[in-house]
């Protein structure tokens, strides 16, 4: 009896972190029924003896009140040592005598909450709040209504404009394209009705999980949008979760909805609506916004969104973060733009690790979402789509006199003397370009190969002007990003000095640059810098390259581009895809030319991709390179070049002495920390600074954390560091930057004890792996002392397990009873878990 006892305790205290109390029945009984405002203390000692009471024959172990005193929910208790899921038919027959829909099945350490109308007992870690299990008692779901619902073309179009199909512009083939386009109206594609036709036989067949491989640019958002309206419109879901990895993607997708579903459900983002986010029918959010501080686990019930859909699913639920995507019951919608099979031949055995593990998270993706045999419920390829509804790239090779020794297997080598007058020879690859060392000359080679070798804006050129195509450059890094911008304008200023005097041709456009998200819409848009003078009227910006890192990979939809430029090595798969995306997309460029009294329309049929680090060759051996430009010497122009030239000026260990050094005394007043306190100042110091803040506000999680690093800690007046602010809060373990981030930018309450945070990543491994009860209390054990014990983890490294025999953290017999979790434990904390956050 101690043992349930325990597990009622537990239970008790899952239902008071959701907001319900307890009550004793009237009578008496061991019937505990909870209802609002009443406090579990009013029963005093009398639950954690329940046992002692008369449990009769038939008695619930709790029953869950609306606030009418309806019966809702029946919670079903059993000791640790039993599997909650064997209570099912026992509690089934409880809440049909009590007339209640729900059940949850608990141990308090395992918890099922199972819709008895709908579908089977679903994992949770969390228990609804009295507020969204009411309110999900309203949902009643229908697949088949799912499955049967018409969908065609016009399902999107119906709710822009109702009534579309009576206009005689739209019965009028002959101007039918123009009418929708005059309205903003989507009409779906063909592939893009079958994907929901596809989705539509998957749930009729009892799925509940769905997966669209779909190449970038085929609409996955227009999908969604008509995916979330089927859903809600059939009454098989009353609210919906679209999640992002991007703060780019977040914007973009809320515009969409609005645009396509304005009418009919209210969108929000979540992060502008944390008060008001439930009167929405589509909540937009981000990963990262749910993950900080456990925000999924302590601001929303499982029962909060009956759909819940992953965008760029390989990503947005990689890892840790799956949790976040299991944490809800009901329907699951991934989209992902890169197929497994691109990692085929892979040797898994290799030493590549990071190929590895982008493997297994793309492996990971098609097992979460029900296609285990790496089939999705839905495929559309990039070969599928070309030439009716994306384009090809058409792949320019260029490679300087440097980048092809980097490329070389012998690599590039500088000689350089030391003191002693020894020559020292250093080897560089491609990798190490603008990381280890830089070159201005190879750079400006580049950018003048870029601009001579260009695609131009079709309608200028049918008028005789010169006007560059709208064009995307990736950079190494943010101080690459700032070289390469004032490359590309002085060599513009030089080239069409009348156009380009304002240093505005080319625009940085990363996390660094204040206002850079604006900047991705106003390009997308063509309003960044405004627009062009030539040709008169002409609708797109003046701004014509965007230079940017990786703000502009995913997902990021600017159909007029032309150009795109990797002006640095790239070794994902997954990243590559998405870059090269990025200009697959068709356009038609249209102008009004009101002197002539005529509309021109020229179709965009390619666009050019520069690989300059031959990325290209790498990855797509059958790509046709039909354009390779071999490049002048990247010596001065006037100085003959050649190899010499360049070793000039690489930039590898220029001499560099000590300018000035500053000390600061602390008197007995001692530093403001300790006498105002970490707030005073973090709010100057940290949420104060404007460079901080910008990096944080766009997303540039790493930058911030080196800026705080560089800029922010150790530095007067405050001398902030994670060993003054750990002290100050009296944290057992050791904190991160970015936690300390998450704290002072207020996404996190505070730092959670070392017991609390080791709980937080045991219920995102258990979402990700399931536990079942023959292992609970073995793997939970292992879990937490592989984590925080360094004895542990030499004992599995090393393969002695019978030296747990001495071991007082962890035992053998318990290592006996984990199976398959010996391996699965240790490779999971290694891909996902900190272990310097649990030292001390």
């Amino acid at each position: 009896m101690e043992k349930e006892a325990q597990a009622r305790i537990k239970i008790n205290r899952k239902l008071e972190e959701s907001g319900w109390r307890f009550d004793a029945d009237k009578n008496g009984s061991a019937n505990i029924r909870l209802e609002a405002g009443v406090k579990f203390s009013d029963l005093g000692d009398d639950f954690e003896n329940a046992e002692t009471h008369d449990k009769r024959r038939g008695a619930i172990d709790f029953l869950l009140l609306d606030k009418d005193g309806r019966a809702l929910v029946v919670v079903e208790a059993k000791k640790e040592s039993i599997d909650p899921l064997s209570a099912k038919e026992q509690a089934r027959n409880y809440a049909r005598n009590v007339n209640a829909r729900f059940i949850i099945l608990s141990n308090g350490n395992i918890h099922y909450l199972w819709d008895t109308k709908h579908g089977n007992p679903e994992t949770i870690s969390r228990f609804p709040t009295q507020d969204s299990i009411t309110q999900y008692q309203s949902y009643t779901p229908n697949p088949n209504e799912l499955a049967d619902t018409s969908v065609d073309e016009n399902y999107i179009m119906e709710s822009q404009l109702p009534g579309f199909a009576r206009d005689p512009a739209f019965q009028d083939e002959a101007q039918r394209t123009t009418f929708l386009r005059n309205n903003n109206l989507k009409q779906m594609r063909p592939y893009q009705v079958q994907a929901i036709k596809s989705l539509q036989s998957a749930a009729r067949e009892g799925k509940a999980r769905f997966l669209f491989e779909m190449a970038t640019g085929t609409g996955k958002t227009l999908i969604s949008a008509a995916v979330i309206k089927l859903f809600l419109k059939s009454g098989n879901a009353r609210r919906v979760l679209f999640l992002v990895d991007r703060l780019e993607l977040e914007e973009q997708a809320q515009k969409a909805f609005k645009a396509y579903l304005g009418r009919d459900y209210t969108s929000m983002i979540y992060k502008d609506n944390r008060d008001s986010w439930a009167n929405a029918q589509i909540v937009v959010s981000t990963i990262q916004t749910f993950l900080a501080g456990d925000r999924y686990r302590k601001e929303f019930s499982p029962t909060d969104f009956e759909l819940v859909i992953s965008d760029e699913a390989h990503r947005s639920i990689g890892g840790n973060s799956r949790a976040v995507f299991e944490y809800f019951v009901g329907y699951k919608l991934g989209l992902t733009a890169t197929p497994k099979d691109y990692l085929k031949g892979f040797d898994v055995d290799g030493p590549d690790t990071e190929r590895e593990f982008e493997r297994r998270q793309l492996l990971d993706t098609y097992k979460t979402f029900g296609c285990p045999s790496g089939e999705p419920t839905f495929r559309f390829s990039l070969l599928d789509g070309v030439p009716k509804y994306l384009v090809n790239p058409l792949v320019v090779d260029i490679r300087t006199e440097i980048t092809t020794q980097l490329l070389a297997d012998q690599g590039y080598s500088v000689h350089t003397s030391n003191e002693d007058g020894e020559e020292v020879t250093e080897v560089y690859k491609a990798k190490d370009f603008e990381r280890k060392f830089f070159n201005e000359e190879t750079n400006v080679a580049m950018c003048r190969a870029f601009l001579e070798n260009g695609l131009f804006d079709p309608i200028a050129k049918e008028l005789g002007i010169q006007l560059y195509g709208k064009s995307l450059v990736f950079c190494v890094s943010q101080s690459h990003a700032a070289r390469i911008t004032n490359i590309l304008n002085k060599l513009a200023f030089e080239k069409w000095p009348g156009q380009y005097g304002e240093s505005d041709f080319a625009i940085q456009v990363t996390s660094l640059v204040q206002g850079a998200q604006q900047m991705t819409i106003n390009f997308a848009n063509n309003l960044l810098s405004g627009k062009v003078k030539s040709p008169e009227g002409y609708d797109t910006c003046k701004t014509r390259v965007c230079v940017t890192v990786g703000m502009m990979t995913t997902g990021y939809d600017c159909q007029d581009i032309l150009n795109l430029a990797l002006m640095r090595p790239v070794f994902s798969p997954s990243e590559f895809v998405q870059i090269k995306g990025r200009g697959t997309r068709k356009y038609l460029f249209e102008y009004i030319d009101y002197s002539a009294k005529e509309t021109r329309t020229v179709s965009k049929e390619r666009f050019k991709f520069f690989d300059f680090f031959a990325v290209c060759e790498y990855f797509e051996q059958d790509f046709p390179y039909d354009e390779k430009i071999a490049l002048p010497p990247t010596g001065s122009t006037g100085g003959g070049g050649g190899e010499g030239g360049g070793i000039e000026i690489i930039n590898l260990a220029a001499p560099d002495t000590v300018e000035t050094i500053e000390e600061t005394p602390i008197g007995v007043q001692g530093m403001r920390i300790d006498r105002e306190g970490f707030k005073s100042a973090v709010a100057e110091d940290v949420v104060g600074n404007p460079t901080l803040k910008n990096l944080w506000d766009n997303g540039d999680i790493a930058g911030a954390e080196e800026y705080t690093k560089k800029h922010i800690f150790d530095k007067p007046k405050f001398f902030l560091n994670l060993e003054k602010i750990r002290k100050a809060f009296h944290i057992d373990r050791r904190i991160s930057i970015r936690e300390f981030l998450l704290v002072a930018f207020g996404q996190k309450d505070g730092f959670e004890m070392k017991d609390d945070l080791l709980e937080s990543e045991w219920l995102k491994f258990q979402a990700v792996h399931p536990v079942d009860m023959a292992h609970y209390a073995a793997v939970k054990s292992f879990f937490k002392a592989y984590i925080v014990d360094d004895e542990v983890r030499e004992i599995v490294k090393n393969n002695t397990p019978a030296q747990f025999n001495f071991c007082p953290s962890f035992g053998f017999d318990e290592y006996r009873k984990l199976n398959g979790y010996k391996i699965v434990v240790p490779s999971y904390v290694k891909d996902y878990v900190s272990l310097n956050t649990f030292m001390t």
